[in-house]
């Protein structure tokens, strides 16, 4: 037991906030995540700073804003040198650990550059964000050139489960009527039982592998942050029994939709419903066959939460970790006639948050919800306060949610933001646009979120008397429209332009800068007696240092 809590940090990949209990959902009961809140904060405005996976989740890992690391979509590598929150707690002695998930794409040039062995300590932490990779698995591995091979799929093999692809074959498909092995893939098939016991399925398998890591860090010693990262309930949609028909047609909650926005006109978002994915969730049956398994991996992700929160109690880790538990993402499931994610609306961009911190600081805020404006970047200088870190403002541009987990002042925050680049999505080719131009950024105050669409009209809705955003303000020609368009497009503005890359200087280093005439660089004065004015001493003052004590060695 250290002095300094643990942090447990969950995140559940492609969970949407409104498919928790505690968030509202009428048929999915999540009775451990529930209990988590009730012994946490549960904020119920928090938004990622990028629909998609692999830029939401470098942010989360930097505390940095994605036009701040540069890895704007999924296959973008983050920067040799991004400073990372591993990065940070590794300077104070902690240690940052994986379990799952990242979408890190490591910066391999860049490592060959400056002479980074990837098989070195240091290599592999830049290859994993700062962390170090108890396992690492981003979960797809499709029959394919590009398939993988994983711990998982070793473990599968240890069991019985022989195959080429045991992910695909097991995990991921299932027995048709005819006794026909199908993959899960296919959205027809998301009804059946996956091939595999639930107690070997991934989400099974990854809740092992944290405890594993949490039992050996007892006998470690040193703080710990164990990001233990589900690859579920991200597609394929297929899950275990007994999960697998837990739910039916009847438990779907009817769609967000809105006639009028299917035939709208907006470019970017008529591509989005153009897409393969769009088409398919928009049809009533599909979402009746596939949200019913959606609903089975959150019940069965429920379930195995609670069998690690019960045996962190017993093991006594309760009292000493913060746990953190949250998405990376939402997923549109057909509402506003889309699928997938990428774009803004909150089934996709908005995501659930639940922190639970045991110290006694946090006893007045238990149970409480917090409608605060909340980022996924104000994740890691919270994590950093807990753990010891000095704070980072030069680097961090997240906001530390402690005075919110304990009840104090001290955080405030007027709009959240969030970023799309998909300049290599399909989208792009439909709208004929140039790489450089396909980017969307989306700035949200608490009631009107306005989309910056680049080379096509904003997108603006009114959640205040819309919460369901079926009605687009963007080219609306009333005075208050008019007026929030312009006051919010003026914030995105005035953020876009301030400082997002200086971050090799601290606060005191800048303000350091400014001492010039204090060290006898003297520029524009006219004489001793404006320098003396200026300084506020004589300018005999300015005395040379002398040469060095010891003499400059040269190379002959």
């Amino acid at each position: 037991m250290t002095d300094r809590p643990n942090v447990l940090w969950i995140m559940a990949d492609q969970l949407r906030f409104d498919y928790l209990s505690c968030y509202g959902h009428p048929h999915l009961h999540t009775p451990n995540i529930d209990a988590l809140a009730a012994r946490g904060v549960q904020f119920t405005n928090t938004y990622v700073q990028s629909p998609v996976c692999g830029p939401s989740r470098m942010s989360a890992y930097t505390g940095r804003y994605v036009r701040s690391h540069g890895s704007t979509w999924n296959g973008v590598p983050l920067r040799v040198g991004e400073p990372t929150l591993g990065d940070h707690l590794t300077e104070v002695g902690a240690r940052a650990v994986l379990v799952g998930k990242t979408h890190m794409v490591a910066d391999r040039p860049g490592m060959a550059r400056l002479g980074i062995d990837p098989n070195s300590d240091i290599g592999i932490k830049v290859a994993q964000c700062g962390f170090e990779p108890f396992e690492r698995d981003d979960g797809l591995h499709p029959n394919s050139h590009r398939q993988g091979w994983s711990a998982y799929d070793d473990y599968l093999v240890s069991h019985g489960y022989e195959s080429d692809n045991p992910w695909e074959d097991f995990a991921n498909s299932g027995y048709d009527k005819d006794g026909n092995l199908v993959s899960g893939w296919l959205l027809e098939n998301s009804h059946l039982e996956a091939n595999i016991p639930e107690e070997h399925s991934e989400t099974a398998y990854m809740t092992n592998r944290a405890m594993e890591f949490m039992e050996g860090a007892m006998e470690d010693g040193r703080p710990w942050l164990c990001h233990l990262s589900y690859i579920k309930p991200h597609w394929p949609y297929i899950v275990p029994a007994p999960y697998h028909d837990m739910y039916g047609p009847e438990h779907v909650v009817d769609p967000i939709r809105s006639a009028a926005a299917r035939q709208g006109s907006h470019p970017f978002l008529s591509a989005h419903r153009d897409l393969r994915v769009s088409q398919c969730f928009s049809r009533d049956h599909v979402r009746e066959h596939v949200i019913p398994a959606y609903m089975g991996l959150i019940k069965q992700l429920d379930d195995n939460l609670g069998r690690l929160f019960k045996w962190m109690d017993d093991k006594g880790l309760s009292e000493n970790t913060i746990i953190a538990f949250t998405s990376d993402h939402g997923d549109y499931l057909g509402d506003h006639w889309l699928g997938d994610k990428d774009f803004y609306h909150d089934v996709a961009a908005k995501v659930p948050l639940i922190i639970a911190d045991p110290r006694p600081q946090a006893d007045g805020s238990r149970g409480t919800k917090s409608a605060a404006l909340v980022e996924m970047i104000d994740l890691a200088p919270t994590f950093m306060n807990a753990m010891g870190c000095v704070p980072k403002p030069e680097i961090i541009e997240g906001r530390d949610l402690t005075p919110l987990l304990h009840g104090t002042d001290g955080f405030y925050r007027r709009y959240v933001i969030s970023e799309y680049d998909y300049c290599s999505f399909e989208m792009a080719t439909a709208l004929n646009l140039d790489q450089q131009d396909a980017f969307t950024k989306m700035i949200f105050d608490g009631r009107w979120k306005y989309v910056h669409c680049n080379s096509f009209d904003p997108v603006l809705f009114d959640l205040e008397i819309d919460p369901d955003e079926v009605q687009d303000f963007g080219t609306s020609d009333e005075p208050e429209h008019v007026a929030v368009r312009a006051r919010l497009k003026e914030a995105l503005f005035t953020w876009s332009m301030r400082h997002h890359t200086r971050v090799t200087a601290t606060q005191d280093v800048v303000a350091g800068l400014k001492v010039a005439t204090q060290t006898g660089i003297l520029i524009g004065f006219w004489d001793e007696a404006e320098y003396e004015a200026d300084a506020g001493k004589p300018f005999s003052s300015l005395v040379a240092a002398g040469p060095p004590s010891e003499p400059l060695v040269t190379e002959k």
